[in-house]
């Protein structure tokens, strides 16, 4: 009995972070389910980036922030890190940066998509 509820316990520790590593929400909007900060704010993708890295420069960032991760976050799936034009870790899905949109006021706004042609909601 005691072997079971160490394997029991075993199981959920390692089981549950896994769940909780997903670091989005997804949101319903008029383009269909989009990927959203916590705090429910729009995330883009940016079409110069390459993958697995951010070519948004420091003065980009400032009208497009990086979705930085938590200091102890860690990669899984399809789930990246990759480091922003100031060396802070942002996260990054499918090998593809995240960010947000200095022009979006409230949780779901757009207003990002498609600026330049070149950046898009996240999906």
């Amino acid at each position: 009995m005691k072997t079971l509820l160490i394997a029991i316990g075993l199981l959920a520790a390692t089981t549950l972070p896994a769940l909780a590593a997903e670091p989005v929400k997804m949101v319903e909007t008029k383009m269909g389910k989009v990927m959203a900060t916590e705090k429910g704010m729009t995330l883009y993708t940016f079409d110069k980036d390459t993958q697995g890295q951010s070519n948004c420069d420091k003065d980009c960032l400032k009208k497009w922030p990086a979705f930085h991760a938590a200091d102890k976050a860690k990669a899984e799936g399809e789930w990246s890190l990759v480091k922003d034009a100031d060396g802070k870790q942002m996260w990054a899905y499918g090998g593809k940066p995240l960010y947000t949109f200095a022009g979006d006021k409230k949780s779901g706004d757009m207003n990002g998509d498609g600026v330049g042609k070149v950046w898009h909601v996240a999906k």
